[in-house]
């Protein structure tokens, strides 16, 4: 396997949680292909010790990908990277289909389902270029 290796800086002054940091530091990486699938991660108490964290920490953030799907772990083997579009788009589309249910049953139309979905990505994403 190529030489790739995770890269994380926790900014102790940030308002985002340490755990989130490594969570999204760790599913950005994947997404953008800096971590290929099948990359083995550190152990949840090696990447604690170079980042200055509890275990506990570290192991939220991994607990946090793999219900995401972005990593997989297997037993004493570790935590690799998974296969993460396919299971990502996956969890999308049964997650758009139980609000697109749930706004029907609140009696919402088409044209208020989509301004609710573009005013949540508004907030989650910033606004569009």
């Amino acid at each position: 396997m190529s030489p790739q290796t995770v890269s994380i800086t926790i900014d102790q002054a940030s308002a985002v949680a340490p755990f989130e940091q490594v969570r999204t530091q760790i599913a950005d990486q994947a997404r953008e292909g800096a971590l290929p699938v099948g990359y083995k991660l550190p152990t949840v108490r090696g990447l604690a010790e170079d980042l200055g964290l509890a275990a506990n920490t570290v192991a939220k953030a991994y607990r946090a990908l793999e219900t995401d799907g972005v990593i997989e772990t297997r037993g004493r083997n570790g935590s690799f990277i998974a296969a993460a579009g396919d299971a990502a788009e996956k969890e999308a589309a049964a997650a758009a289909e139980s609000y697109t249910r749930r706004v029907q049953r609140l009696g919402l139309d088409r044209r208020a389902a989509r301004t609710a979905v573009e005013n949540a990505l508004r907030a989650t994403y910033g606004a569009e270029d």
